[in-house]
């Protein structure tokens, strides 16, 4: 090192070696992976967006974990990103633009964005121009808002929205309770769409929006770990072999 008054920087020696060091970690923990998966269970620690992890992810982890025995799961979910240098979470699936350097991110799905409601309400809503005259449901943290449905489909309405929420786990919960009309993602909402819940009051009817909202993160270190490839592998078949595809 160098130190030049209070701070210490690395001199051009101590940078050749540290390359060596990170790729001695490397294989270090490579060797720690092969002995874990030998002696017993290993972990991974995944990190999630919340309604991504209360409404989709969750109740399918019994399928994931009954297909691999060997790994045990810890899951959390926050509003925040993940930091992964300090190594916390091996993975995180995350909502909106991908802001963390130095990973990959793979698009979890497309998404389909529909206004979404109780049976009973479905029943007062033959067009988009009958949105107008019900309670609109306002996600505040969504990427795709009412205003944008709107444009699509050639109208000008002043939503009024009584009730408002910052995630659309709560959103699409308030809607199935029949509090309104929720414009909510039909991957978010495939439990309850297929419980009968909720429906898609405009299905065939009016012009839905798609994009790709959420995105699985990762070290690009971290990609031929065993336990985030077989993660990585289980994802997408879970998604591409869901229900309507």
């Amino acid at each position: 090192f160098e130190r030049e008054a209070r701070p210490v920087r690395l001199t051009v020696s101590g940078e050749v070696f540290m390359r060596h060091v990170a790729a001695a970690f490397d294989e270090l923990r490579r060797g720690l992976e092969v002995v874990a998966a030998q002696q017993g269970r290993q972990v991974l620690r995944l990190h999630s967006a919340p309604s991504f992890a209360s409404t989709w992810l969750s109740p399918r982890l019994p399928r994931f974990l009954a297909g691999h025995p060997g790994i045990e799961v810890r899951l959390s979910a926050s509003t925040d990103y993940c930091r992964f240098d300090t190594d916390d979470f091996d993975a995180d699936i995350v909502y909106g633009p991908v802001r963390a350097a130095g990973v990959e991110a793979i698009p979890v799905a497309e998404e389909t964005v529909t206004p979404l409601c109780a049976p009973a309400l479905a029943a007062r809503i033959a067009t988009p121009a009958d949105l107008a005259a019900v309670n609109l449901i306002l996600s505040d943290n969504k990427q795709v808002r009412w205003p944008h449905w709107f444009e699509a489909n050639g109208l000008r309405i002043a939503a009024q929205h009584s009730i408002r929420f910052d995630r659309s786990s709560l959103a699409l919960a308030a809607a199935a309770d029949g509090l309104g009309v929720a414009l909510e993602s039909t991957l978010l909402a495939e439990r309850d769409l297929a419980a009968g819940r909720l429906v898609a009051p405009l299905a065939g009817r009016s012009t839905d929006l798609t994009y790709v909202g959420h995105h699985l993160v990762f070290p690009r270190e971290t990609r031929h770990r065993r336990v985030v490839r077989s993660f990585i592998e289980w994802l997408h078949s879970e998604v591409s072999g869901r229900p309507g595809d």
